[in-house]
């Protein structure tokens, strides 16, 4: 076994990120924006879309600031990839277009915040090929591979300093993307595993099997844990070891909803900002290299701005790091 170097990642020495919540949540039930088959990339190309985009990264970078935290920008791009941007009418070269669009907004969003958060990364977001809740269907390596190195070498070509893959269901998924991120040349990759309300993959694999499987065959930089609430994440967490010295990060769903039921939900269960917060901390105890902090279904800033104390924010005022 090669499990990668357990110390925290290089590219994070000792920073705490900002990341945002959960963006296809907030922006259907809190900004009134119709997203067909949950896309936010759609957006990118029109101006009402991308001033929608812009005032929603600008309440994540007022937290930043307020917080003296760093800002981990990441791209709208979940969705952008040659299946789901199938379904919207784009092509393989409208796509390229719109993923390497959404890393020069984030650059031109990195400079106007420079003065006021001086530390900012930038993230193009990748997200899975089939359902995100689901484990009915399994990649190869090799074809998760090339199906996503297009969208991976958009973003390489437009400068993207991280690739991060997100609700990632299995392990040959996760390993072909990391091998087409390094592929593509981008300089840091992250594979972010969902789990279900028991804390394991939704194919049934423990978080620990998964992510030590990955680091046998295919390393990426770091891991992340995404779209589950705290709580579920915890209980990934029962099987000890140096694996759990891996994950940088999380992005939590405000609901204790499982998958299914959210899949269900006509209504976006926000729950409550400081109970996701003190859960939050929880986890903070557990993982010792949490660097990247944001949301995932259901959250909003006010979920973020809980887990750092924002003095600003009245749920952050009692969830002081």
């Amino acid at each position: 076994m090669s499990l990668a170097s357990p110390s925290r990642p290089s590219m994070l020495h000792d920073r705490s990120f900002v990341t945002d919540g959960g963006i296809e949540t907030d922006l259907i039930h809190r900004r009134g924006v119709d997203l067909a088959h949950f896309a936010a990339f759609p957006l990118l190309d029109t101006v009402n879309g991308r001033a929608m985009l812009r005032s929603y990264y600008d309440d994540y970078a007022a937290l930043a600031e307020a917080t003296g935290r760093a800002l981990f920008l990441e791209t709208p791009t979940w969705r952008a990839n040659p299946d789901w941007g199938g379904k919207l009418g784009y092509t393989a070269r409208d796509l390229d277009r719109v993923n390497r669009a959404a890393i020069e907004m984030m650059a031109e969003l990195r400079s106007a915040y420079h003065a006021a958060v001086p530390d900012i990364l930038i993230s193009g977001t990748v997200g899975p090929r089939h359902d995100g809740y689901s484990a009915d269907a399994h990649l190869d390596p090799d074809d998760a591979a090339g199906y996503h190195l297009p969208q991976l070498a958009a973003f390489s070509a437009a400068g993207a300093e991280v690739a991060t893959a997100y609700t990632i269901t299995h392990v040959g998924e996760a390993v072909g993307i990391v091998r087409a991120a390094r592929a593509a040349g981008l300089p840091v990759v992250a594979v972010s595993f969902t789990v279900e309300t028991d804390g394991r993959l939704p194919d049934g694999q423990s978080l620990a099997g998964a992510i030590t499987a990955v680091d046998d065959v295919a390393a990426p930089d770091y891991y992340l844990v995404n779209c589950a609430h705290p709580s579920h994440i915890e209980r990934a967490l029962s099987q000890a070891g140096d694996w759990t010295h891996r994950i940088a990060g999380t992005r939590a769903n405000a609901s204790t909803a499982s998958h299914a039921d959210l899949d269900e939900a006509v209504d976006v269960d926000d729950g409550d900002p400081s109970e996701f917060a003190a859960a939050q901390h929880h986890l903070l105890a557990r993982l010792p290299h949490l660097s990247i902090l944001g949301g995932c279904c259901g959250t909003d800033v006010r979920h973020v701005a809980a887990i750092f104390g924002d003095p600003t924010s009245p749920a952050g005022e009692q969830n002081q790091r």
